[in-house]
This record gives C-alpha cells, sequence and structure tokens, in this order.
C-alpha cells in the first residue's frame, strides 16, 4: 500500500519518496564521524597529555614496529575482528569502514598537524580532541550501520561468559592501557578526562545528529549509558 506523509502544492509526497535521502544523510553521518574520530585521536597524539585506553596500545605499538599508528589501528582492528567468528558476532557496514577509515584519518591528520609545543597549545588540542571525538561518535552511532569491531568484542564476550558488560569492558581496557603503557603509549591526565568526559559528550551528540526516521520523522537516539555503547576505534 502506498502511503503519503505530507502535501507540498496539492501533490502527495510519498514516505518511500524520502527514503534515498535518509539513506544519504546516514551514510554522510558514519563517514564524516569515522573521518573526524581519526582526526579527533590524532589531536590528542599532538597534545602528548595522554590517549583514549586503545590508542595507547596502538601507539604502543607503532613505537615498537615503526609502523603508522593508524596502520596499527587498523591491523589490531582487523585482528579483533576476526575474534567476532568464534563470538558468533555480525559486522555491518559500520564495522568494516571502522577498520579502514579511522586509521587512515588519523595518519592524514598525523601528516598535516605538527605537536603542540607549549602549555596551552597542548591543553587546547587536548580539549578539541576529547570534545570532536564526542562529536564523531554522536555522529556515527546514530547513523545506525553497526558497533565497532573492540565492542563487537566487548558484547561477544558478554553473551559467550555472562559476565556484565561493565566488568567485561573495564577488563579490556585496563588491559589495553596497561599493555600500551608497558609499550611505551601515552597515559596522561588527557587519558582521565577523555574517561570522564565522553559519556556526557556522546549522550549529547547522539542527540544533536540523531537520524529521523524514514517512515515518520522521529529521531532515534540511543538510551541507556552511551559509554557503553561506543564504537571504539
Amino acid at each position: 500500500m502506498h502511503r503519503s506523509t505530507s502535501t507540498t502544492g496539492g501533490h502527495h509526497v510519498s514516505s518511500h519518496s524520502s527514503r534515498p535521502g535518509h539513506l544519504a544523510r546516514r551514510l554522510f553521518q558514519l563517514y564524516a564521524g569515522l573521518a573526524l574520530y581519526g582526526a579527533s585521536s590524532a589531536l590528542l597524539v599532538r597534545s602528548g597529555l595522554g590517549l583514549e585506553p586503545w590508542n595507547v596500545l596502538h601507539q604502543g605499538l607503532s613505537e615498537r614496529t615503526g609502523l603508522s599508528m593508524g596502520l596499527v589501528l587498523t591491523i589490531v582492528g582487523a585482528t579483533v575482528l576476526l575474534l567476532w567468528i568464534p563470538l558468533r558476532q555480525r559486522p555491518g557496514l559500520g564495522t568494516v569502514s571502522n577498520v579502514l577509515v579511522i586509521g587512515a584519518a588519523m595518519d592524514a591528520t598525523l601528516a598535516v598537524v605538527p605537536d603542540a609545543h607549549g602549555l596551552p597549545a597542548r591543553v587546547a588540542f587536548m580539549v578539541a580532541g576529547i570534545v570532536l571525538n564526542g562529536a564523531a561518535t554522536g555522529l556515527y552511532i546514530a547513523a545506525r550501520f553497526g558497533p565497532g569491531p573492540r565492542d563487537g568484542l566487548m558484547t561477544g564476550l558478554h553473551q559467550r561468559t555472562g559476565v556484565s558488560i561493565r566488568v567485561v569492558r573495564t577488563a579490556i581496557e585496563i588491559t589495553v592501557v596497561a599493555t600500551g603503557f608497558i609499550l611505551g603509549g601515552t597515559v596522561g591526565v588527557g587519558t582521565l578526562l577523555y574517561a570522564v568526559a565522553i559519556g556526557p559528550l556522546a549522550q549529547l551528540f547522539l542527540r544533536v545528529f540523531a537520524v529521523p526516521s524514514a517512515s515518520d520523522g522521529s529521531t532515534v537516539v540511543a538510551t541507556g549509558q552511551p559509554r557503553g555503547a561506543i564504537l571504539r576505534p
């Protein structure tokens, strides 16, 4: 049955006619969010004041291997994605795109943005990195194209072991931070501020970038604790 949702100049506009535009918006949000995530993470690197938990590991591995940080991020993401197989998780477009886009965007930003010098500049880079990371998170989670590889690992382990999401996530992040720190990754005030601020920032930007439903124009916003749903790089 063909259902119209509005009229313009006396002509009916079908809900179906809005779907290509709706999909285009979701795709734009997905890739804009992933690119911004990589760029914002690069700002945290250039601040030298501490990184997100997984990027502490990525930086440490980069220091040890000589590979670029973005390439390490991509390799680790692909490796984690392989762990989805025994955990019976199903990747989406956002999952695969997460692996491919964030690392490339990070390396591109690191290539053009120099290290910050002086405490005011370093603090500015750190704050900008954290805020933009929250905006990036809101952009591509609201696009609803599937979880990132590391969040799929977290939910898969929860489903297979019965251990709570909170405990699984905490154990994973403590492990990656500790391992990354031992390998030479940067842990600092930025790491702590990121952990405290990313949840509220993600919740704010999820509402800002909520995508209206293709059928009725209503918006869909993630509920509950956003930090448990963040698609980590």
